[in-house]
């Protein structure tokens, strides 16, 4: 009887421990899954809001070119504001593809470890189908992401670079002598716009087949 019970006990605590164990992957694997989705939204969210700006900033520098002498100063700082908010904005850019590359790398190769550990050949196959298009399609996301930096960096450099220019020498002939600059500045806005575009493209698709249902 003393056997059967100590047996019963051991028996309970392997199920238990074993739940324990796979309730624990399982979470880990959500939890990873929950971060990657999160950082698609972020970078979704920013694109659409940093494309925006660019325009509020052509906009902006378009008027103060072309402000006379007594609105200077208001359409200068207008300008301002729209650098240092682009700016913010750029900067968060980056930051969550960074973040993007980096939980997607740890997701997928979470995916790929559990992937390895299914006995059904059906259920392994499958897990390798998907893991490998979706690693694909996500990772076009922070490849683009170097064309954004370097167009980013060029246009905000410019765009400071005026700014203090006129802090300095806000006048009609300022204004004047910064004019063939700030047409180039427009140049380098559309670069980053253009550069924008291949992540736009990725999101749409990684959208597209994680909420589509179609194969």
């Amino acid at each position: 009887m003393r056997l059967i019970n100590h047996s019963l006990v051991f028996f309970t605590m392997l199920i238990i421990g074993t739940a324990a164990f796979l309730g624990g992957c399982a979470t880990t694997g959500m939890d990873r899954s929950v971060k990657t989705s999160n950082s698609i939204k972020e970078v979704d969210s920013d694109i659409k809001k940093i494309n925006v700006q660019i325009d509020v900033t052509i906009t902006s520098l378009d008027s103060l070119i072309k402000a006379v002498k007594p609105d200077l100063k208001k359409a200068f700082n207008t300008y301002s504001d729209a650098v240092d908010e682009l700016d913010s904005q750029g900067k968060k850019v980056l930051k969550h593809i960074a973040e993007m590359k980096s939980r997607s790398t740890d997701y997928f190769a979470e995916w790929q470890k559990q992937g390895d550990a299914y006995t059904n050949p059906q259920i392994r196959d499958l897990s390798d189908e998907r893991r490998n298009k979706l690693t694909e399609i996500y990772a076009r996301v922070p490849a683009a992401g170097s064309g954004i930096e370097r167009a980013y960096h060029a246009y905000m450099s410019d765009l400071k670079e005026i700014q203090t220019y006129l802090s300095n020498d806000l006048t009609p002939d300022g204004i004047i002598g910064i004019t063939s600059v700030a047409e180039k500045s427009d140049q380098d806005a559309q670069a980053l716009k253009t550069s924008l575009e291949p992540v736009i493209t990725a999101l749409d698709e990684i959208n597209a087949e994680l909420y589509s249902g179609k194969k």
